[in-house]
């Protein structure tokens, strides 16, 4: 597995995405990917499934010390006293006494900024969180939460897929010493896995389109990816990206994707998109 070093956490480079699992579901696929040999587990409070993330990693033979647990505080929660709120019910649901880091789900329109990064921090300086970061920031709202920030941010959590182009925010999070982990990182609901220089690359590696993708990701200097899944079966496969490297032509026809910059999750609250 690599391991991410980024402002002082270890970030494991593929991790399991909950978004959209609930209930059993969701305490079963986190017990099978911890067993699978995932260490790194992506929750929000906005998931309403933290109880049963929680649960599962309560229950499983891993140590806590060797997870690496993200949660996040959802946008209508960014003044101080409702983050602070924010990250303290999300340990009562989860019933554990920090977690690795916590970011900034979506950046706020009214809320300003220095306010929440304010927030940020001082959960980090209770031991509520170890590490801090954000999620959904541009590159002009990274560098202002940068500027702002006593502790360094470990990384942005941002849609990025064969099909989105994130060039200006991972240089931006790179010049940081910043993770980029990238969510929906295969292109979910886009026909990304029907691209003839995926499937070309697939067949000559013997690797799922899926596995290609993945690899593409975590092959690019601080990327990593949360892809989330349903199926036990492909817990393991998603995980199995690590034993094969992707020629720098194939890296580049995949890359040459981007150019179609079709963005899944893009919401009335989102910032304004940097431009391509």
């Amino acid at each position: 597995m690599k391991i991410l070093q980024a402002n002082g956490a270890s970030i494991p480079a593929i991790g399991m995405g909950t978004w959209t699992l609930s209930g059993s579901k969701c305490y079963d696929m986190v017990t099978a990917a911890l067993e699978a040999g995932y260490r790194h587990v992506d929750t929000a409070a906005m998931y309403e499934n933290e109880r049963e993330v929680g649960e599962a990693i309560r229950a499983s033979s891993v140590a806590r010390e060797e997870i690496f647990l993200t949660t996040k505080v959802w946008h209508a929660d960014l003044a101080a006293a409702d983050f602070q709120r924010s990250v303290e019910a999300s340990l009562k649901r989860l019933g554990l006494d920090y977690v690795n880091l916590v970011l900034i789900h979506w950046p706020s329109k009214t809320v300003p900024l220095a306010e929440t990064i304010g927030a940020l921090n001082k959960v980090a300086e209770q031991g509520l969180a170890r590490h801090i970061g954000v999620s959904n920031f541009t590159t002009g709202l990274l560098a202002e939460a940068v500027s702002l920030s006593d502790r360094p941010l470990a990384c942005n959590q941002v849609e990025y897929h064969p099909f989105l182009n994130q060039d200006r925010v991972l240089a931006t999070c790179r010049r940081a010493g910043m993770a980029q982990i990238s969510y929906c990182p295969l292109g979910r609901g886009l026909s990304v896995m029907a691209e003839p220089a995926i499937e070309k690359a697939a067949q000559a590696h013997g690797r799922s389109p899926a596995q290609i993708v993945l690899r593409w990701h975590v092959q690019q200097d601080g990327v990593g990816a949360i892809p989330r899944t349903s199926k036990p079966e492909r817990l393991k496969e998603n995980l199995t990206v690590f034993d094969f490297e992707l020629s720098p032509d194939e890296m580049e026809e995949i890359s040459a994707l981007t150019g179609t910059n079709q963005r899944i999750c893009d919401f009335g609250f989102s910032p304004e998109w940097d431009p391509v």
